[in-house]
Order: structure tokens, then C-alpha cells, then sequence
């Protein structure tokens, strides 16, 4: 490029405009226009170079594609714009997470001094290395069975307080909280703010998850963003959280705001919300219909009611017809006679069963008398026995001088043995050894 150049007046310095870059000092700078110029000079001779790269967004605009394409094997990237004049020599099915090779000829924009690359072709390689990788963490944590809707946990019909992880002062927390209180004035939030995105994003979420997962008035938690390109949403695909989210106590509602591409968080969540306010209308029931189903409810409790009622009382007069109820006393008269008979029956066979017994009692009492020592003594006999109370059965057991006691039929006496005494013609006589009188 050739520059023309004024000769500078002695004592004065030259202006910006007249100063190369290259020649530029504190006493006589360079103009930016100058700088930015001489930047675009040297850029356009670099021509056009075929670089691979994976594709982070893809923003379509007035016919024109602004892009980013990132290193397979770094975190470098480069943005790239495809003019509408470009458009149809490139895929129409490109779309974020493409791995591709493109031509791109740099571009430095003089006015604005922004430099990026414009891409004149571009062709498909294959699934970009973070969309590979991602596929394979879903495919492993579904396998586990972290996408399984028989683990996932019902969310509460009216929480207490809902838990929300958010970005601070995003409108992801005003849609929530506006929305929720909406459909539910007295509802209540326990916030946690926590980076949606960059390198503090799942750190920070997963502390934010810890800390009300851990609070026992915490029902539901909602982890909520405004949506974003893929890139910005990888933290919501990192296994930590992933997994985080999967060993929670607390029902965990996604809230990320996204359509086209879903995070891992998405799949693991015990639901998944389209949007923040889609989310607010998940969790909180609305007042209105609830009192519309209450006063349904009510409704249709008070006619099931007055029909039960209705019914009661039909068979209650249906039962009042019958013979039974309309003479009660009829049973009574009924059984009255049949009850005097078993009354009389049951008397005479107790007053049999009482005579027989006093004649059998008089019968034993008669035989135990007759069989009793007492009737003996009666009729004048006399029961001797020692003082030991052995009783006498043959006179040779009391010798001369045996103390005996003679019971008789009214008291007894003391006698002393004096002998045997001999029978002479029938009758007995006191021998030597004759019993003495009573003392």
C-alpha cells in the first residue's frame, strides 16, 4: 500500500493523519483511522485459510449467519459471519454442535476496529467433540437409570417455600416470583444466586443445590435461566451436577428456558420446564381454579348428600308399613302366653326335683341314725374305754387296778377295774378280781 506523506513544517508537529504507525512518537501520534488502515492493509494479505472447529453458535440475521467456531482440541475460537451472498454454497443443515471445516478470509472492520473471520464455504465433519462427549454421558446415565420416570419424585400439590437457583437480578427470578405469586399471593421463596454460566456455574449451583436441599422447609427447588446458546449452557450438562441433582431429597424442577437443545439436567430433573414462567405455573397451583374445583366440589358433595338423604328416608317409610313396626305390641302378646307356659313348666319341675330331694335327705337321716353310736347308749348300754381311750373289747385287757372312763348315754363316770368277774348258773359274779364302783 502506498502512503503519501507532506512534508513537515519545521518547529510544528505534523498531523496525525501524515504519521505512520510505525514512525508515531509521544510528540507526533498516529491518527486511529491511520492505525486502523494500516491493521487492514496488512490483514488482507493473509488471503484465505481452511481451519476445523466445532460450532458454538449459529445466529441467523437479515439473511446473513453470524457464528463462533471452536478449537477440537482447546478452548480457542474465533467468530466467523456468513454473508447472504455465501449462504447457499454452505449446508442448509448446519446447526450448534456441528463438527466442520471452513474457508475464512480474515476481515478487519476499520470504522468499528473489530476483527473477525468471513467464511466462504464450509462442509460437515461430524458431531462436534463437546456434542460427543455429552452423547456419551447421556447414553451412560441413562443406562444407570438417572432418566428412569419411576425414580423421579413427585412435586408437592402447595409448597411451603420453594427453593430457587438463579442468576442475581436475572428475569428468570422476576418471571418466577411473578408468575408464582400471580397464581398464589401467599406463596414463599428461598433464593440462592449462583452463576448461570462460565467457569462459577457448577461450583456455585451445586452449592446453592446443597444448601437448600439440606433446609427442612424447602418443598421444591427450581433451578432457573433466561435460555442461551448451547456453550453457556454446558454447566447445566456437567456430570457433578447432573449427578447432584439425581441423589437430591428435594424435587428438582429445570427451568432453563431453552427449546432446541437440552442440557443432561433436563433428563434428570424430576420435571422439566420450558421457561422460568412455565416453571412458576408447574409449581404453584392457581387460586382461581382451586376455588372453582372447591366450589365444584362442594357442589357436587351437597347433591350426592340430599340424594343419600332422600333415599334414607324413603326406606325409613317403607320400613314403617310393615306389620312389625306399625304394632310392636303384637310380638309381645305373641310370646306372653308362650312364656306363662315355660314359666309354670319350669316351676312344678323344680318343686318335684325339692320333694324328692327332702325325702332323700329324711331316708339318709334316718339310716345314719340307726347306724350311730348315740341309738346304742340310748337303749342302756355303756362304751368303756381306758384312760389312753382304747376301748375295752375283752375283759382280760383291764387287770386289777386299770383306770377306765364308762361313756353312757348322758355323760360318763370313772371306774377301776377289780378283776374279771366269773358267770356262776347264767348270771356273772365279781371273782377275786372284781371291778370296783365308780369313783
Amino acid at each position: 500500500m502506498t502512503t503519501f506523506e507532506a512534508d513537515p513544517v519545521p518547529g510544528q508537529a505534523p498531523p496525525p493523519d501524515s504519521v505512520s504507525p510505525r514512525d508515531s512518537t509521544p510528540d507526533a501520534p498516529t491518527s486511529i483511522a491511520r492505525l486502523n488502515q494500516t491493521i487492514r492493509g496488512f490483514i488482507e494479505r493473509w488471503g484465505s485459510v481452511w481451519v476445523e472447529g466445532e460450532i458454538t453458535s449459529w445466529n441467523v440475521r437479515a439473511g446473513n449467519v453470524f457464528a463462533r467456531l471452536k478449537d477440537v482440541s482447546s478452548d480457542a475460537q474465533i467468530s466467523v459471519s456468513v454473508w447472504s451472498s455465501a449462504r447457499a454454497r454452505i449446508p442448509a443443515d448446519l446447526k450448534v454442535g456441528d463438527h466442520v471445516i471452513a474457508c475464512v478470509k480474515a476481515d478487519y472492520f476499520v470504522k468499528a476496529g473489530n476483527f473477525s473471520f468471513v467464511a466462504t464455504s464450509m462442509r460437515h465433519v461430524g458431531l462436534g467433540e463437546q456434542l460427543e462427549r455429552l452423547e456419551r454421558l447421556r447414553a451412560q446415565l441413562r443406562a444407570e437409570g438417572l432418566f428412569d420416570p419411576a425414580r423421579k419424585k413427585p412435586l408437592p400439590f402447595l409448597p411451603r417455600c420453594i427453593g430457587l437457583i438463579t442468576g442475581e437480578r436475572s428475569d428468570a427470578e422476576k418471571d418466577v416470583h411473578r408468575n408464582a405469586e400471580l397464581r398464589w399471593p401467599e406463596v414463599r421463596f428461598r433464593t440462592a444466586y449462583a452463576a448461570v454460566q462460565g467457569d462459577r456455574c457448577v461450583p456455585e449451583t451445586l452449592a446453592a443445590l446443597r444448601r437448600l436441599d439440606a433446609d427442612p422447609e424447602v418443598d421444591v427447588i427450581i433451578i432457573a435461566r433466561g435460555g442461551g446458546d448451547p456453550q453457556t449452557l454446558l454447566g447445566f450438562s456437567d456430570e457433578r451436577l447432573v449427578r447432584a441433582v439425581a441423589a437430591a431429597q428435594t424435587p428438582i424442577v429445570s427451568a432453563i428456558g431453552h427449546e432446541n437443545d437440552r442440557p443432561l439436567l433436563d433428563d434428570v430433573a424430576d420435571l422439566r420446564a420450558s421457561t422460568p414462567t412455565d416453571a412458576a405455573k408447574r409449581v404453584v397451583p392457581d387460586v382461581g381454579e382451586q376455588r372453582a374445583l372447591v366450589a365444584q366440589l362442594r357442589s357436587r358433595a351437597r347433591t350426592r348428600l340430599t340424594q343419600r338423604v332422600q333415599h334414607d328416608i324413603a326406606q325409613l317409610e317403607q320400613l314403617r308399613t310393615r306389620p312389625a313396626l306399625r304394632d310392636p305390641e303384637r310380638i309381645v302378646r305373641d310370646r306372653a302366653q308362650e312364656v306363662y307356659l315355660l314359666t309354670a313348666r319350669g316351676r312344678d319341675l323344680l318343686t318335684r326335683t325339692l320333694h324328692t330331694a327332702q325325702s332323700r335327705t329324711a331316708e339318709l337321716r334316718a339310716s345314719l341314725r340307726a347306724l350311730s353310736p348315740a341309738a346304742t347308749l340310748a337303749r342302756g348300754y355303756a362304751i368303756a374305754h381306758t384312760d389312753g381311750g382304747v376301748i375295752l373289747r375283752d375283759a382280760a385287757s383291764a387287770p386289777p387296778g386299770t383306770r377306765l372312763v364308762v361313756t353312757l348315754d348322758r355323760g360318763s363316770v370313772a371306774a377301776v377295774s377289780e378283776g374279771v368277774l366269773e358267770a356262776v348258773d347264767g348270771a356273772t359274779t365279781a371273782g377275786p378280781e372284781s371291778v370296783g364302783g365308780g369313783e
